[in-house]
């Protein structure tokens, strides 16, 4: 346990460095999201900023207000504005949130397997022996009991 800071900052290493195709599979699963998630919010900012500029009594009046709203959506922490107040807007808000928990779900899927993969590069022999007990295991019902 004691080395688990280690392990940990050595893993990161890795995956910036791409050590391993486990870790070049994470680290281009992570730089996908992070692209396409800053691509959605531009996109998005640009958009309730032509939705809201106009809209009798919302609190977006400006693009940076529109990025700061978009991004504190993103990110799944709100924001101080009220939400929009033009159906455009409010709809691309429901949007913005299947969005980042879509990303949250994608990266606990992406590190989940991460860690599994990691798990089984390092225990070969383990994971030889396993195999080798699944194979000689006899299937439920079959009626012949080899053990």
């Amino acid at each position: 346990m004691k080395d688990l800071p280690r392990r940990a900052g050595n893993e990161m290493r890795g995956v910036v460095r791409a050590e391993s195709a486990t870790h070049l599979h994470l680290r281009e699963r992570l730089l996908l999201i992070l692209g396409a998630t800053l691509v959605v919010d531009l996109l998005a900012s640009v958009a309730i900023y032509f939705f809201e500029r106009d809209a009798d009594g919302t609190k977006i009046t400006d693009f940076g207000d529109s990025i700061f709203w978009v991004s504190t959506q993103l990110l799944t922490v709100s924001s101080q504005l009220p939400n929009p107040i033009s159906t455009p807007a409010r709809v691309l808000d429901i949007f913005l949130q299947f969005w980042a928990i879509s990303v949250v779900a994608a990266l606990a899927g992406s590190f989940g397997a991460f860690f599994n993969r990691r798990s089984l590069e390092r225990a070969p022999l383990k994971l030889r022996e396993l195999e080798h007990d699944l194979v000689d295991r006899p299937l439920p019902g079959s009626g012949s009991d080899r053990r």
